[in-house]
């Protein structure tokens, strides 16, 4: 299956979030594309509008739906125009036509890639082919292309705006409380499988506000469902311009793996990023190019699809670059090395995001 960019810019400006394989393969099972919005779990379901009420097109080839709950709810922004303030229902059909022919037309892919977009002013629209019914029927999930390596495990919803550094508006926040709370309540998925992009991905999306908001919204949805939630560790997302003990850990554990180049400064300058980019390229790593409205290159980003790769099993104190990055991280938590033990690959997760 092909690898793509994770954004593609079009002409129309707008630059949305998708990564992954596409799914076209037919599996059978077919819905119909409008109906009322019904609930299997109890859980009131928030107004949304089908893609015949944006005039979506049809998909060039069969959409793939599958028949099993998916796992994750995945948060996406979709960072370029910008911030409109034009908070209207048409604006909302409008950015779902612009992502759709984004996808279609840039990417080649057979539609647009999420399930679900959320626009600036509260407006909850289905996405690709059958979503919505999917979402109705509590025990299918529609195939999307928006996280690599996860299409088939999660729901994508991609918020208009760029939230990198801007707050989020009030009415964007609540209807994506209301329809994550009922997407969980429809597929039985737990506060902590609520996640954001870069928790799969070395990726900005869903940019650092939003993402930041993202254990407000597991609290906002665990209380709706009266469901426990839980704190999970996440890897961390470093990239150029950030400094401190976890880049240069990062910066140890690329030497540990032959990028012996890698200062070990605690900068996360152009010799990390480029070392990060050569190490990814060479495991096999997809490219996440951020092409938004600061025309970011996201190559050489740190993230959950590289930290694995990067952090051998070591027990600290043995003299390696990797024992040497442990030791970096448990001083900056005021942790004795010797307690560690051998470090797995949760251990480390566990230690980088302390």
């Amino acid at each position: 299956m092909p690898s793509v960019d994770r954004r593609t810019l079009i002409k129309g400006g707008l630059t949305v979030t998708a990564v992954g394989a596409l799914g076209a393969l037919p599996v059978g099972s077919a819905f119909a594309e409008s109906a009322p919005v019904e609930s299997v779990s109890g859980k009131a379901a928030p107004t949304m509008y089908s893609r015949s009420d944006w005039n979506a097109r049809k998909p060039s080839s069969t959409v793939t739906v599958l028949d099993r709950k998916p796992t994750y709810i995945v948060v996406h922004h979709t960072a370029s125009p910008g911030n409109t303030d034009d908070f209207s229902k048409a604006r909302a059909f409008e950015v779902s036509r612009i992502i759709q022919n984004a996808h279609m037309d840039g990417n080649g892919w057979s539609d647009s890639g999420q399930q679900f977009t959320n626009s600036r002013g509260g407006f909850i629209v289905e996405g690709r082919q059958h979503s919505l019914d999917a979402l109705k029927s509590g025990n299918k999930h529609v195939e999307g292309a928006h996280v690599s390596g996860k299409n088939t495990e999660a729901i994508g919803i991609e918020n208009e705006g760029n939230y990198v550094t801007a707050s989020v508006p009030a009415k964007l926040w609540s209807s994506l409380v209301e329809l994550v709370s009922y997407m969980a309540s429809q597929y039985g998925v737990t506060p902590a499988n609520i996640k954001g992009h870069r928790d799969f991905n070395s990726t900005e999306c869903p940019g650092g506000v939003l993402y930041g908001r993202l254990p407000e919204l597991r609290k906002a949805v665990g209380k709706a469902l009266n469901s426990e939630v839980l704190t999970v560790a996440e890897w961390p997302l470093l990239k150029p311009g950030d400094t401190g003990q976890k880049v240069l850990a990062a910066q140890h554990l690329l030497r540990g793996q032959g990028l012996r180049g890698v200062p070990t400064d605690g900068v996360f300058g152009p010799a990390t990023a480029d070392a990060v980019a050569a190490f990814a390229d060479a495991r096999g790593v997809e490219r996440h190019t951020c092409m938004a409205s600061m025309l970011a290159d996201e190559r050489g980003f740190l993230g959950a699809d590289v930290w694995p790769l990067l952090t051998p099993s070591v027990a600290p104190g043995t003299g390696s670059d990797a024992a040497r990055a442990a030791g970096v991280l448990a001083d900056s938590t005021g942790t004795r090395s010797a307690s560690l033990g051998t470090l797995n690959t949760q251990a480390w997760k566990e230690l980088l995001s302390a």
